[in-house]
């Protein structure tokens, strides 16, 4: 997949996309907040999702990456749109979706809204509600003022920006505050050295679901990334595991 393949999404926006059919659901990467479908992770399953003929897809958010749009202009509803347009007019059927850190939040998300194609979801520090979580009163009270917040990233020279419009969607949009409808096969992989999502958010998801098949995996000296080459290997043996699976 050396091209990128376009998907007209909402207000104009062109999503930038790549897609191999294969075998079995379609394995969906969704980036996290200020990522995109070039990161290690995604990489690493395309390259396997390749190897084993399965059926795969990548792709940026709308402002993000290859894709149109500015970024300071979106919002979690915006990318939720964006993920079910992917499933919808891309996939086309079943698919399992693996999310990384906002990705994770997104994929519950998805598995809500089109609970007939999500077959199972595999979470790489899932991030649900960090709206909420994620930022001290001082942030949220300059979010609200300022209409932005600008942060060094620990991850690159370019800054985090969290913006009053995506903060605000984000926190019409929490969920861990009440079971969660959601009956695929779960699985969950947390370091917890994670300096950014705390690890015990994983065992509340899995209490929260309503599956019984979930299965929460902590690495004691992981990180947020999970990126390394050991890391890699306990994912794609994950997302194995599951997709045989499933089917």
């Amino acid at each position: 997949m050396t091209d990128f393949s376009y998907l007209a999404g909402a207000d104009g926006r062109m999503l930038a996309y790549r897609h191999r059919a294969g075998r079995g659901p379609c394995l969906v990467f969704l980036p996290g907040y200020m990522s995109d479908m070039e990161g290690t992770k995604a990489l690493a399953l395309d390259a396997w999702a390749e190897a084993q003929g399965r059926a795969f897809l990548r792709f940026d958010y709308g402002g993000c990456g290859q894709s149109s749009g500015d970024f300071e202009a979106q919002t979690l509803a915006g990318w939720l749109g964006d993920v079910l347009a992917m499933i919808d007019q891309v996939a086309g059927g079943d698919v399992v979706l693996a999310g990384s850190s906002m990705g994770g939040w997104l994929m519950l998300h998805a598995a809500l809204a089109r609970p007939r194609a999500v077959k199972g979801l595999v979470g790489i520090a899932a991030a649900p509600d960090f709206t909420g979580w994620g930022f001290t009163e001082a942030q949220k009270m300059t979010i609200l003022r300022d209409g932005r917040l600008v942060e060094d990233s620990p991850y690159g020279d370019t800054p985090y920006v969290t913006t009053r419009v995506f903060w605000e969607s984000g926190e019409a949009m929490r969920m861990m505050h009440a079971p969660i409808d959601i009956g695929c096969p779960i699985r969950l992989l947390h370091g917890q050295r994670d300096a950014d999502v705390p690890w015990t958010w994983a065992p509340e998801i899995a209490r929260l679901v309503r599956s019984d098949d979930v299965q929460v995996t902590l690495v004691k000296d992981g990180d947020h990334r999970l990126s390394r080459e050991s890391d890699i290997a306990l994912l794609t043996a994950t997302v194995a595991g599951l997709m045989e699976q499933i089917g």
